[in-house]
């Protein structure tokens, strides 16, 4: 992040005898669960930790705004050394908690794979999800690049300058935004998605097809139903020279980079015991199966807070908006008070001058709405469950988002037939359901 954002943290080298919380995790989610406690009347000591040498940071911007050189590292920093002095929290830095001997009380002492311990009363494990690896021939090869983390930006930043060919493997936002982003930045580069089509979980078949032809459209080769063979260097290197598809083409590759997803980390949970499915199963109160560990943001699996949900159903959401909500629900817990998930999941992703707004979730979908304006640019997709508005994907529409992100909010509805027209702003048609 810069050797100004790497010094380090005042109060990091002291952690005292008990800290009232450790928070496991120096993320968008632990950084806000902290804010929020200090926000309610938290007055414990409060210990934030996390494995990475950098102060927290925004993660959105590494594959956009940082990797393009319009954003310098220190404007991502979350808080200043002062702030987290001023309100009594020991951040600290570069270390990796290998172990946790826990009470039923919820205190415990946290053993670090340094041979620090920090000893806490309550835990809160904000640990987020790692990239998930591709076990491709070559994968081990210089130049064969994730992108998940401060590190994970410098080193793909610090190679783009001698490549001229990229092959971006994930046709998800981040493999999107990033070959946007290198596309800006005057690569030749391919992209290629195992799957049928692009941005397979989060979007409708609508936006999905929009965005392939947006992308194509604007030059990225894009390669759908395609996967890598072999990563090879050349003759006798070992950095990564080019890209073997299984149907035997070969691409001129400086670097790949893999972006398929993300595996929560749940290592910790499972050693503590807690409860584990696709994340560490929390309550409506972010509370662990223990009653007394929080877990929040892209690490938790929870009951979905959007109205409506079939009763069970259960979600892990990656994404900035609820790393902020669900930190504040586990902050009332850790409080003593009791407050459920009280907004709308949203997201968004921008690729190139593609501005992706997606408001609720789209799931168990029986209807949809295309709104069109090529002439200014502007697309939605309205999904439908029995008439009821649920979720839009909207791309340049930022007031189509707002007025569905509402009328979920308030329980409203915007009717089908209505919404159709997309000359007709949608807030104007909206109802009571």
């Amino acid at each position: 992040m810069g050797t100004h954002a790497m010094e380090q943290a005042a109060g990091a080298t002291t952690v005292p005898t008990q800290t009232g919380l450790l928070i496991i995790g120096a993320s968008q989610s632990g950084v806000q669960l902290a804010v929020s406690l200090r926000a309610l009347g938290f007055d414990e000591h409060i210990t934030l930790l996390g494995d990475e040498d950098h102060r927290p940071y925004q993660r959105p911007a590494l594959s956009k705004e940082f990797l393009q050189g319009t954003v310098e590292s220190e404007s991502l920093i979350f808080r200043s050394n002062e702030y987290w002095a001023e309100h009594n929290v020991d951040l600290v830095k570069g270390e990796y908690i290998a172990r946790i001997d826990k009470e039923a009380d919820g205190s415990g002492v946290a053993h670090a794979s340094s041979g620090r311990e920090v000893p806490f009363k309550r835990l809160a494990l904000t640990v987020g999800a790692r990239a998930r690896k591709l076990d491709t021939e070559g994968a081990d090869l210089d130049g064969v690049l994730y992108l998940r983390n401060a590190d994970d930006a410098l080193a793909l930043k610090a190679r783009v300058g001698d490549a001229t060919d990229v092959v971006v493997i994930g046709g998800g936002f981040i493999g999107l935004e990033a070959a946007s982003s290198l596309q800006k930045m005057g690569k030749n580069v391919t992209v290629l998605e195992y799957g049928p089509r692009l941005v397979g979980r989060a979007v409708g078949e609508e936006t999905a097809e929009y965005f392939l032809a947006a992308h194509r459209s604007r030059g990225l080769d894009i390669r759908l139903n395609t996967s890598a063979a072999r990563f090879t260097p050349a003759d006798g290197g070992t950095s990564v020279a080019a890209v073997e598809l299984k149907d035997g083409t070969v691409l001129p590759a400086q670097i790949v980079l893999i972006g398929i997803g993300v595996i929560p980390n749940t290592q910790l949970a499972e050693q503590l015991g807690l409860d584990v499915d696709n994340g560490v199963v929390v309550d409506r109160f972010a509370l662990a199966s223990d009653g007394t560990t929080v877990a929040v943001g892209d690490v938790a699996n929870m009951p979905n807070p959007v109205p409506g949900s079939e009763p069970g159903e259960r979600i892990r959401l990656e994404s900035v908006n609820n790393a902020i909500e669900h930190a504040k629900v586990a902050a009332y817990s850790l409080t003593g008070r009791r407050e459920e998930y009280a907004g709308i999941p949203w997201f968004w992703s921008n690729q190139a001058d593609l501005k992706l707004q997606i408001a609720g979730l789209c799931n168990g979908f029986d209807q949809t709405v295309l709104r069109r304006d090529e002439a200014r640019g502007k697309f939605s997709v309205l999904y439908y469950r029995q008439g009821q508005v649920i979720a839009a994907d909207c791309v340049n529409a930022p007031l189509d988002f707002m007025a569905v992100k509402n009328a979920l909010a308030k329980g409203q509805n915007i009717p089908a037939d209505a919404a159709a027209d997309p000359a007709t702003q949608l807030k104007t048609i909206t109802t009571d359901s």
